[in-house]
């Protein structure tokens, strides 16, 4: 069974699937407003945004969480957020990217991460999830399985380590295809990253994925 998705959606409670980043490019950026670099897929403090000209996912699965962090001037936040998972993803023509605002004598600072560009391979990730607070895209699904309990996913099931209510709503499939992606993000993890032709660049200003 296969089903098309067209549209998007600022989703409060719960998003649908999002393509990959690399969440470490976010920590570098909160890494220049505090004058040190940080390796962590932890929750950064900032919203990402990450295009793709196409993501291809294998065992989909998807719930709703909280995502919780401290912002850039230390205080705690939480916000709902849509986890999706998968246990590969096919990542075509990449972009990321993320603004720290207001960097002493700089001012606003963005970074640039592209990969899997056009004469290079596709972006790799295994064992995938992220926290996805918005999202625009085409989307096909494959085998898709709605409205089941968040408890009941395998391979990849529930992140480890974060908070889900087991019985919950929650949605898997055998495979997904979105195409002309975009999507903003908190956070996101991984077992693997391969980052075929990989790009980073700095710009003084704003300058975004889209």
């Amino acid at each position: 069974m296969k089903s098309q998705i067209r549209g998007g959606t600022r989703w409060k409670r719960f998003a649908v699937v999002m393509v990959p980043s690399v969440a470490a490019t976010a920590a570098i950026g909160i890494g220049l407003a505090q004058g040190a670099l940080a390796a962590s897929f932890s929750i950064s403090g900032q919203e990402f945004k990450v295009k793709a000209k196409e993501l291809e996912g294998y065992d989909f699965i998807q719930y709703g969480s909280v995502a919780h962090g401290k912002d850039l001037e230390g205080k705690d936040f939480a916000d709902p957020v849509g986890v999706s998972g998968f246990s590969e993803a096919y990542i075509t023509d990449m972009c990321q990217s993320v603004v720290t605002p207001k960097v002493p004598f700089l001012g606003n600072v963005s970074l640039e991460l592209r990969a899997g560009t056009p004469g290079h391979e596709r972006v790799y990730a295994k064992d995938i999830y992220l926290d996805v607070s918005e999202l625009n895209a085409d989307a096909e699904f494959s085998n898709i399985d709605i409205g089941v309990a968040a408890g009941s996913l395998k391979n990849p099931g529930i992140q480890p380590g974060t908070k889900a209510n087991p019985y919950g709503f929650s949605q898997r499939a055998e495979k997904a295809v979105l195409k002309n992606v975009e999507q903003k993000a908190w956070a996101t993890t991984a077992g693997t990253f391969k980052l075929s032709g990989l790009s980073l660049r700095l710009h003084q200003g704003v300058k975004e994925c889209f």
